[in-house]
């Protein structure tokens, strides 16, 4: 499932695509070597000590009481024939049967949670909600919904590509009766939510104003910049984070907690025709009355849930699903605000709790009837409100992050709901990132305030342990004790004081395997089993590419400060510059001052630029961002006037974006 290559330049930022809850499609997304004929390198099944753990987790968990599997099955109506959703090349793009082997009793390497949590998301097809009210759901890591309006379909969430965006309203045609889309809602600005945008309408018939496009307030905005900046690192986290790399099986990757993968296909972008400003503020949108909630700063920096009071549908989001969320995702970003977020679930349950009937998401199932939206709603909200609460009680008590993390534990009575597990978020990582937004990473001790670096760190603390041998000796005794936690930190630092260390590599990769097998977190588990897979295997490639929309919605002011971030002064030897960079296609200058020590770029021409370069963006975004020579970008229309060996000299003052780095080793 690889993106489609779409010829425009990349960005420095692989994880703008994926912002928040769209994985890379874990079955394809990356090349792996084969497996080395070394059996101390291959995979191993799960440990009599994890057999243990699974037994334990399955006591833990709530009694079954079928609500979760009746409500994921009520009211379907159909699905794909072909389970191969491919793009115009014949390439496949998505498989809806790609985790339909998971059914029956867990296998001793998934956590029993998970596997369940996994066996009712690999539900697939179009599921009828309310009267006039449908969800696609398992054709991408999000759900589309479909509204019946007076004239045509209204889509809320078009998926994540153009190609399953097609399949599914496909689906909805071929079942429901073939009607024209008159309006697309955007509930949030992450592209799993609005990447498969034009493989349902075309962006002609909204230029004409025969269809709509709803979304929240500073959505292209947001949609456009998150993580550009440090879309470098997020991109290679996101490997880990979602599992490229990784089969769908047993021992391999087991979806993403919240949905099973994203799509291989192109993302693409519409610009909304209308936006949604505040709370309470209601629309007739193709002859159906809406009321809609902003929850921006929850789950995403601009976010809306909307009320169908005729149907009696709420539609949350991202705000709550049939899992606890991310405050801060591994990948990386910004912390979320779990107060507000707690805020808004309240809201909305006084708002919505007495009157909704369904409550819907943009991932996962729906909850049916007045008493389970109220609960589910209070359930999330004292889910969040107590993270945050007893995070800050704890950390204004002087415990650090690490200590929270080990003394947080979800109390028996929100356990009780499963759709408040850890399957994407968990306590331990959220607490963290509480702790974080608050107080930053410092947690106050003054040894760690300049610590030796990881790799010097570990060679002197493998010397202070008596040498590799010893090292290793005491992480296999604890590993044979099943102290996977303990015997990682060991390995970790054998690894990092010596990558060439085979021994220590592949006793730190069935550790990290083991702690896989156990973890309820789809996205925990992803990150143990890419670890000892890039440990056995080697680093794992993606092949992710740019969406031209997005790279497009990007301002230039943005870009130019991303470009910024790879300026070295010194290759230009604290010489002082100025260029103008004039792109006549969109009227805009931007001057660039070089002053030394910093690269400063605005919107407007410099004072007294020694050059100028006034080409199409694309061509000016290829000699920054792919590095191509000047005389390439004059092919391309690019027109240098002033001193060209200024210009030279600053592109060579730009490092290459960076590409893949090493995690797991120094």
């Amino acid at each position: 499932m690889n993106h489609t290559k779409l010829g425009v330049v990349l960005l420095p930022a692989v994880a703008i695509l994926l912002a928040s809850s769209a994985p890379l499609a874990a079955q394809n997304t990356a090349t792996v070597a084969p497996p080395p004929a070394d059996p101390a390198l291959s995979s191993k099944p799960a440990s009599a000590a994890t057999i243990a753990a699974q037994k334990a987790a399955a006591a833990s968990l709530p009694a079954e009481d079928g609500r979760d599997a009746e409500f994921a099955a009520r009211g379907f109506v159909a699905s794909r024939a072909d389970p191969l959703i491919r793009n115009a090349d014949g390439r496949p793009v998505w498989n809806l049967a790609a985790y339909d082997w998971v059914k029956g009793a867990a296998p001793v390497s998934v956590n029993p949670s998970l596997w369940r949590e996994v066996s009712v998301l690999s539900r697939h097809g179009l599921f009828k909600v309310a009267d006039g009210v449908w969800q696609v759901r398992g054709f991408d890591v999000s759900n589309m919904t479909v509204i019946a309006g007076k004239s045509g379909w209204i889509l809320v969430d078009p998926l994540t590509t153009k190609e399953t965006a097609a399949a599914a309203l496909e689906l909805v045609n071929g079942t429901l009766g073939r009607r024209p889309v008159s309006a697309a809602i955007y509930s949030h600005s992450h592209a799993d939510h609005f990447g498969g945008v034009r493989g349902v309408i075309d962006e002609a018939d909204v230029a004409a104003g025969k269809v709509m496009v709803v979304a929240p307030a500073h959505f292209v905005e947001e949609a456009a910049s998150e993580n550009v900046l440090a879309g470098g690192a997020m991109g290679r986290r996101s490997v880990f984070q979602f599992g490229g790399g990784l089969t769908p099986g047993v021992q391999g990757q087991m979806g993403s907690g919240i949905g099973m993968a994203v799509s291989g296909g192109s993302i693409t972008l519409i610009a909304p025709t209308q936006t949604i400003e505040r709370t309470g503020e209601t629309r007739l949108i193709d002859g159906v009355a809406m009321e809609f909630q902003i929850v921006s700063g929850s789950e995403a920096p601009s976010e809306l849930n909307l009320y169908l009071p005729a149907q009696k549908v709420f539609l949350s989001a991202e705000m709550s699903t049939c899992s606890l969320h991310n405050i801060l995702t591994p990948r990386g970003a910004k912390v979320r605000d779990t107060r507000a977020w707690a805020g808004y679930l309240d809201e909305a349950l006084r708002l919505y709790g007495s009157r909704a009937e369904v409550d819907i998401s943009s991932h996962c199932w729906p909850r049916f009837g007045q008493g389970e939206v109220a609960r589910m709603l209070a359930s999330q909200r004292d889910n969040y409100r107590f993270l945050h609460d007893q995070t800050v009680r704890l950390m204004n008590r002087g415990e650090n992050p690490a200590e929270i993390a080990e003394a947080l534990v979800q109390p028996p009575a929100l356990a009780a709901d499963w759709f408040i597990h850890g399957y994407y978020g968990t306590y331990s990582h959220n607490s963290k990132a509480i702790y974080q937004y608050y107080l930053g990473w410092y947690d106050a001790v003054p040894a760690n305030l300049d610590p030796w670096p990881p790799a010097e760190r570990a060679k002197r603390m493998v010397a202070a342990i008596g040498g590799g041998e010893k090292v290793l000796a005491q992480a296999r005794a604890a590993m044979a004790a099943g102290d996977y936690r303990w015997s990682s930190d060991l390995l970790q630092n054998l690894v990092f004081a010596d990558p060439t260390n085979r021994p220590a590599r592949a006793a730190l990769a069935d550790s990290y395997e083991q702690q896989g097998y156990q973890a309820e977190s789809g996205i925990w588990r992803n990150q143990f089993l890419v670890a000892a897979n890039e440990l056995r295997h080697g680093r794992t490639q993606s092949n992710a590419s740019q969406s031209a929309d997005l790279v497009a919605a990007v301002p230039t002011q943005l870009l130019l400060d991303s470009a910024a971030t790879r300026f070295d002064p010194a290759k230009l030897g604290g010489r002082r510059l100025a260029i103008d960079l004039v792109m006549p296609e969109r009227y805009e200058t931007a001057g660039i001052d070089l002053t030394g020590t910093a690269m400063i770029a605005r919107m407007v021409p410099a004072s007294a630029p020694a050059a100028t370069i006034t080409a199409p963006r694309r061509a000016l975004l290829g000699l920054i961002f792919l590095k191509l020579p000047l005389a390439t970008a004059e092919k391309m229309g690019a027109k240098v006037e002033g001193d060209r060996a200024a210009i030279e000299a600053w592109l060579a003052a730009l490092d290459p974006i960076p590409g893949a780095f090493n995690i797991i080793e120094p």
